[in-house]
């Protein structure tokens, strides 16, 4: 998230279920975010999960990456 999210707070200290969104990612971070958790986990996000809500909190991406890296 820090590399890729641009937002204007640390992620360090951001809470699992705080919105992303209103903290200051962007649709066009979230995307780089998510391209970033392909390489890194080898995963590909489906179509289904390419929706705000996936990337709206580091909970949900954590359970959706979870789910995808079974």
């Amino acid at each position: 998230m820090a590399a890729h999210g641009r937002m204007a707070v640390d992620p360090i200290g951001v809470a699992d279920d705080a919105d992303l969104y209103e903290l200051g990612l962007t649709s066009h971070a979230s995307v780089n975010v998510m391209l970033a958790l392909e390489d890194e986990f080898d995963i590909e996000f489906p179509d289904e999960a390419l929706k705000k809500s996936t990337f709206a909190s580091i909970g949900n991406i954590q359970a959706v990456v979870s789910n995808l890296a079974k």
